[in-house]
């Protein structure tokens, strides 16, 4: 058994680039699973790095130095964030402190009905399973509905927080657009000289990345603008709301889709009933969620779809439960990263040989 691990040391191993690519990635692991929660304003401003890199790039072409580039790239961002909280962010908590409010006689309703499933059905449905079931479902939904409702006091306190945040986030996206040049060569200074496959692998992705970031931006806007203007034709109640969320669930490949169906399902059916608008409403989301997984994702991830559905899945739970949301929003890169390197991990028969 130590030969067969001596064995798989010296083919995996025997290149020292290969053991610096591993204890760069082993370290990132451990700074980021111990001060995930301290580095998340970092994170924030990467992602949003990522995505203004192609705008600044366009206006240094255009002649723009990269300090000016930044600040102007960066001032409209600001003023597009803005108008779209003043414009989103009232009506969005409206409607979900109406929402909540509502839910209790949703449950009622839904509690009538489904209590009638014993009498229509004895040998299918049992009733204490039934009542028990309804018990759990009112005592979390209800335990959700007050989350809700306390999100605007809660928040009334975090608003110093936020701004500090926010504007602690403002200048390290600058600083990164501003000055990319000079932060990778400081950071490529701690990096030892045989660095041939760490580089070959963060060109890889840094491409990734950068295409990703900016890919999944674009799917939220379009899948949730789409959504938005169907459940507004449709004359479904929340639609804002809904819409929102169904464009947020793109985050979670697969699993964001399934979890968005619910509360949809669960708004349009308790307005309409099982009537042709309800029909219309689950038609309608569907062909948008077939739209976005056949033809919107290939179109703006044509690299990240090469990975197997399992494997996006899997990526999903892994990251996500070390890292929690950016392990969730970064779960495709990340398995794409460790794609690559297993790609470019060099082995035995790979290494060049020895001449004595």
């Amino acid at each position: 058994m130590l030969d067969v691990i001596k064995h798989w040391y010296r083919q995996r191993f025997s290149d020292p680039g290969a053991v610096v690519l591993f204890l760069l990635l082993l370290f990132g692991f451990v700074v980021m699973y111990f001060m995930g929660h301290i580095l998340a304003p970092f994170f924030a401003a990467v992602v949003i790095a990522y995505l203004l890199e192609w705008p600044v790039g366009r206006l240094r072409r255009l002649g723009l130095g990269r300090g000016p580039a930044a600040g102007v790239v960066l001032l409209v961002f600001a003023i597009l964030l803005v108008l779209s909280l003043v414009s989103l962010v009232p009506s969005i908590l409206n409607q979900s402190t109406n929402l909540a409010r509502e839910i209790p006689t949703m449950i009622n309703r839904a509690q009538e009905v489904l209590l009638t499933l014993p009498d229509d059905y004895p040998e299918l449905v049992d009733v204490t399973l039934m009542q028990n079931l309804l018990t759990e479902l009112r005592s979390r939904v209800l335990g959700s509905a007050d989350a809700i409702l306390s999100v605007s006091i809660s928040s009334l306190t975090n608003v110093a927080v936020m701004l500090v945040y926010l504007i602690l986030v403002s200048v390290l996206v600058f600083f990164m657009l501003k000055d990319k040049p000079v932060l990778l060569h400081s950071m490529s200074r701690f990096l030892p000289e045989n660095r041939e496959l760490i580089s070959r692998v963060w060109h890889e992705m840094n491409v990734q990345i950068a295409n990703y970031v900016r890919g999944k931006v674009i799917e939220i806007l379009i899948v949730g603008g789409v959504s938005y203007l169907t459940f507004a034709l449709l004359g479904l109640n929340y639609a804002l709301l809904l819409a929102v969320l169904v464009g947020f669930s793109v985050l979670i490949p697969y699993i964001g889709a399934a979890a968005a169906t619910v509360p949809v399902a669960m708004v349009g059916l308790f307005q309409w009933g099982f009537t042709p608008p309800f029909f219309y409403l689950i038609v309608a989301y569907g062909i948008i969620q077939a739209l976005d997984g056949n033809v919107l994702v290939p179109v703006l991830f044509s690299e990240a779809v090469n990975l197997h559905p399992i494997a996006i899945i899997v990526a999903v739970l892994v990251f996500g439960g070390f890292w929690g949301f950016w392990g969730v929003f970064f779960a495709i890169p990340l398995a794409t990263l460790v794609k690559a390197v297993i790609n470019a991990w060099p082995d035995q028969k790979t290494l060049p040989e020895k001449t004595g």
